[in-house]
């Protein structure tokens, strides 16, 4: 189980490529797969992208961000090497991921959603708002806005592949420039390379379809779902890259919009690996909006 001591802790590793990953059980019977790095009263836990695991964060983009403060990453359920099978709804995703935040005896957390996850952040805001203190939507959409129902032929057919490949994953989450591609062939060298022990199991096919019923389900079309999000009163930072073909940042100011207490940031020359390719910025973006709380 993770320490609660909000005091200085000893057992901090340097970096997350040395985290080791570790496991706690949760009341639902999961055995949930994490990494712990850096320290702070209030943790920020982390949730990933479609098909991503512990080893598909950005190393460079962790350690930044523990630079001033905790922070946890997991395998949600039936993702990499947590145990059960992974399900096809954002809701039961969310519980899931409850039952992890309960599971390590965190009181309150702060979040950082990232794609799929974004849309699992919102949810947990939404159903458990008393262990939140702020949340961060990375790559986000609201529940039911038009235009986000599937993902074009182009970027399923390079994420949603049975073998992702470094390439197809620089295609999907960087830009069609030079700069960008060049900071996805080194984010994907810290990705796929950095790390060469005691990785993460990969994520399967079952995962992937049960992920893409979740997204497609997701942006059905529905008005009426758009004013869920109303009731998040958390403050909330919105961000994305400028030419993400997955999420459209059309996305991050139409969510900002309904929300009643957001800000949104748009980085530039980037798609949706805008947080790793602009890691540096990103995470003192984040770290000085979390720092607002005190």
């Amino acid at each position: 189980m993770a320490s609660t001591h909000e005091g200085a802790r000893t057992d901090v590793p340097t970096t997350y490529t040395d985290a080791s990953t570790q496991r706690v059980t949760g009341e639902n019977g999961i055995e949930y797969a994490y990494r712990d790095t850096g320290d702070s009263a209030v943790p920020l836990v982390l949730l990933q992208h479609f098909r991503g695991n512990l080893d598909n964060w950005d190393p460079a983009l962790i350690d930044a961000l523990a630079a001033d403060r905790r922070v946890v990453t997991f395998d949600n359920v039936g993702v990499g090497a947590t145990i059960g099978r992974t399900p096809n709804t954002v809701e039961a995703m969310a519980h899931g991921a409850i039952a992890f935040i309960e599971a390590t005896d965190f009181q309150r957390v702060d979040l950082l959603g990232f794609s799929i996850g974004s849309f699992v952040a919102q949810e947990i805001a939404l159903v458990r708002p008393d262990l939140l203190r702020r949340v961060v939507l990375a790559s986000s959409a609201p529940q039911g806005a038009a235009g986000m129902h599937g993902w074009a032929p182009e970027v399923i057919g390079a994420v949603g592949a049975p073998e992702t490949t470094p390439q197809g994953y620089i295609s999907v989450f960087f830009a069609p420039t030079d700069t960008s591609r060049e900071a996805g062939q080194q984010a994907a060298r810290r990705i796929f390379g950095a790390r060469t022990t005691d990785r993460d199991e990969p994520t399967t096919w079952r995962t992937r379809q049960s992920q893409y019923d979740a997204v497609c389900a997701w942006g059905i079309p529905n008005h009426s779902l758009l004013q869920r999000v109303a009731a998040i009163d958390l403050p909330v930072f919105v961000a994305n890259g400028d030419s993400d073909p997955m999420i459209l940042p059309r996305y991050s100011y139409l969510l900002a919009g309904l929300l009643p207490d957001a800000r949104v940031k748009i980085y530039p020359d980037s798609a949706h690996g805008f947080l790793f390719q602009h890691h540096s910025e990103f995470a003192a973006d984040v770290n000085a909006f979390l720092a607002e709380a005190g």
